[in-house]
């Protein structure tokens, strides 16, 4: 991939841009002296999405002197098809087909700060935004070209760019943009097109990430290559609690191709001309420098005495009727659930790219914010956050917070030190699987008790978990900045319960329970580095919970999908579940012996989408292999921009979920991570992939947007326990469900 100077682009240059709808980048919310709301007047209606925070239209769109529209987005193409579905957005608003508009994506020069790329928001948050000011942009350019027709806008019509009158006269955007000044905020009502005029919108697009990706293209971080570009190595430390204790260089400083060796505390770094001599010398250097480790991991500590004893605090996530203590009995349940450390695993290791020019410090990361990776950045480097830029760079693999920030970090602070020459850092495998903070520990303890009418009447859930989010903010985020001589501690970790849920997500049931409990058994630390691994706590918290809802079925000698039913409310979520059940074909028996049926529900954080799975599976006894062999869905994601994007996410997070629940699982001594490879850390293969999985979307014509990425990861793990549980006979309550602990169950069955 090449890519231009960074300091080809200066602010005189960005602001320059006359006869344009948008002459300025304005990404500040106005003064309320510029609202025009003043005392007395009615409070506005709330701004929708990112509007919020980012009101001005010229922060969102640009319509040049020559036609040329541009889109703005603070959101990242994470693998997820972000980019394909907002062109649709802007597209079906601005009248013009989607190859006409050129989207930019997360660049801290360029873009709104809209935080990180993450819980399945960018639709909710900037694809709302986008559509709202792309659809002001049309209105006043319509008004535009009334006014100088001397005819009602409503009477126009839009193709190729241009604006016609009835009488068939014609003014291309860019002539009418010349005329108008969009430093103005977005009305919170406009004018949206109608649900039955859509024609780019809800209906299928090739993604335009996909052609580079499968053709060997210049697609990722990793492929970035710039003139007089030199390659980095980092030298980790073997464990976390290792520490630096000699170091003789001389060797490595007279590798060929080698032009610094560069060590900062517990921070080691090789920089050479070549990428395979980095590597070559990043070896040599690590056979040269001499560590003191202490054992500070657990060990065989068990999972669940490890996490009772890291317990801090207790937070009270909801309380409803009277939930006291639930006695045991004939018709009552409780069971403890646990999730092991997991890796994010992607295929491509992380991979950043700095320079240290005249103007300041410009970054290349596949990070999922850039302007908080700004902050920590500037912080590690102690410069002010306006002289450092990072750009989002497409990664070859993310799920959430992996290595991206780190790797991003090691180029920064080694361009710092050989300003004027870009840096490229590739981690090694091995670094990655050991370096990457990892989706954290959990243990779930639930109780339950049914009524007279088999409906549930009390219910307690405990969650021991971490908050799941380490991300940047502050340098001591990041490992770099951990590593140095002088350096920055991590930031405490806090306890916060909030509707869209951390370590807590999903831990409130969906289901109508008139006495319910839930609480959060906080562990502000963890012996291994973690941090937000997709869908947070939803993935563990719905495997419980959906695991108990099948259990509590038998107990009442009913269905599992009718139970279900009987405590919906929402005639969304009963919508999901109907359609899954019945595409499915579910009966609640298997179709001969070994096989099993699962189903699962959940509605991602209680307020994104709704999303119900039945699946089919097979157990062999003998081996404990299990093999899925269908899938169902049905999910209500809100208005659909792009079907075979809702569908791709969805086949998507049940493929990785499948993974996570039959073999992932992070393995460490008392004193290092050994899961460094995919031999000691397996995931799915091809193989395993199911035989068939069907997606079926309800369709929701003019509703919000609703998040739909991390949708399907809990209701998988539940679902493959639930059919595991009616093929065997036998429960599985703790992830992963391997081979041996398969065997192990039904062996004893």
């Amino acid at each position: 991939m090449s890519d231009r100077s960074p300091f080809s682009l200066t602010r005189r240059g960005l602001l320059a841009g006359g006869g344009a709808l948008v002459v300025t980048v304005s990404l500040a919310r106005p003064l309320p002296a510029q609202t025009g709301n003043g005392g007395g007047a009615r409070p506005p209606k709330p701004a929708p999405g990112s509007l919020a925070q980012t009101p001005r239209l010229d922060a969102w769109v640009r319509i040049g002197a020559d036609g040329a529209i541009t889109v703005f987005t603070g959101k990242a193409e994470l693998g997820q098809g972000i980019r394909t579905a907002l062109l649709q957005v802007a597209a079906e608003e601005l009248r013009v087909p989607p190859a006409a508009i050129t989207l930019v994506t997360a660049d801290t020069a360029r873009t709104p700060n809209e935080g990180y790329t993450a819980g399945s928001q960018s639709m909710q948050n900037s694809g709302t935004a986008i559509r709202a000011a792309a659809a002001q942009a049309r209105t006043l350019l319509a008004e535009e070209a009334a006014r100088r027709f001397g005819a009602p806008a409503d009477a126009l019509g839009f193709a190729d760019r241009r604006v016609t009158a009835p009488d068939g006269r014609s003014l291309g955007y860019g002539e009418l943009a010349a005329s108008l000044d969009l430093t103005v905020d977005v009305p919170p009502d406009a004018p949206l097109t109608a649900a039955d005029r859509l024609s780019v919108m809800g209906r299928p697009l090739p993604r335009v990430d996909i052609p580079a990706k499968v053709t060997g293209g210049a697609a990722y971080a990793q492929d970035l290559r710039l003139e007089g570009m030199l390659h980095a190595r980092v030298v980790r430390p073997p464990s976390p609690a290792a520490r630096l204790t000699a170091l003789d260089a001389a060797g490595v400083e007279a590798m060929p191709g080698v032009a610094a060796v560069l060590r900062d505390g517990n921070f080691l770094a090789v920089v050479a001309d070549k990428e395979y001599r980095a590597v070559k010398a990043m070896r040599a250097l690590a056979a040269a420098a001499r560590w003191e480790e202490t054992a500070t991991l657990p060990g065989d500590t068990p999972l669940p005495d490890l996490l009772r004893g890291l317990e801090r605090e207790v937070g009270t996530v909801d309380a409803k009727g009277e939930a006291g203590a639930i006695e045991d009995g004939p018709r009552s349940l409780r069971a403890r659930f646990t999730r092991p450390y997991q890796l994010h695993g992607s295929i491509g290791p992380s991979c950043g790219v700095a320079v240290m020019g005249e103007d300041g410090l410009t970054v290349w990361s596949h990070t999922q914010g850039v302007y908080p990776d700004r902050k920590a950045i500037a912080e590690m480097l102690r410069l002010p956050v306006e002289r450092v830029r990072v750009i989002h760079t497409e990664g070859s693999g993310c799920y959430g917070h992996n290595g991206a920030d780190d790797a991003a970090a090691d180029a920064a602070l080694i361009a710092s030190k050989l300003p004027g020459r870009p840096v490229r850092v590739q981690w090694m495998r091995e670094q990655e699987h050991a370096g990457e903070p990892y989706g954290p520990a959990m243990m779930i303890e639930a109780a339950a008790s049914l009524d007279g009418n088999g409906r549930i009447d009390r219910w307690t859930f405990d969650v021991w978990s971490n908050t799941h989010t380490t991300r940047p903010g502050g340098a001591g985020a990041l490992l770099a900045a951990r590593h140095l001589a002088e350096p920055f501690p991590a930031e405490p970790a806090a306890m916060q319960i909030t509707p869209a849920g951390n370590g807590d997500r999903n831990a409130i049931p969906l289901y109508a329970i008139p006495n319910s409990r839930v609480l959060w058994h906080f562990l502000p630390d963890m012996p291994l580095r973690v941090s937000a691994l997709r869908s947070l706590g939803a993935y563990a918290n719905v495997f419980a919970l959906e695991s108990m809802m099948d259990d509590l079925a038998l107990l009442a000698g009913a269905d599992p999908v009718e139970f279900r039913l009987r405590h919906l409310e929402d005639p969304r979520a009963r919508r999901v579940v109907e359609l899954a059940a019945e595409r499915f074909g579910w009966t609640g028996t298997a179709s001969a012996p070994g096989f099993g049926h699962g189903f699962a529900f959940a509605r991602y954080k209680n307020h994104a989408a709704y999303l119900a799975l039945a699946v089919e599976l097979s157990v062999d006894r003998g081996s404990g292999r299990v093999r899925m062999t269908r899938a169902t869905a049905a999910i209500d994601s809100g208005e659909i921009v792009n079907p075979d994007g809702i569908r791709n996410q969805t086949e998507g997070g049940i493929i990785q979920a499948m993974s996570w629940t039959l073999f992932e699982r992070v393995a460490y001594d008392d004193t290092r991570v050994t899961s460094v490879d995919w031999a000691s850390y397996p995931i799915l293969r091809f193989a395993s992939v199911p035989d068939r999985i069907d997606v079926h979307i309800v369709e929701r014509p003019g509703d919000p947007f609703l998040g739909t990425g991390e949708a399907a990861q809990g209701p998988t793990a539940a679902a493959i326990g639930n059919a595991i549980r009616a093929a065997t006979g036998r429960r599985l309550r703790d992830l992963p469900f391997t081979p041996d602990r398969v065997r192990e169950s039904t062996a004893t069955g």
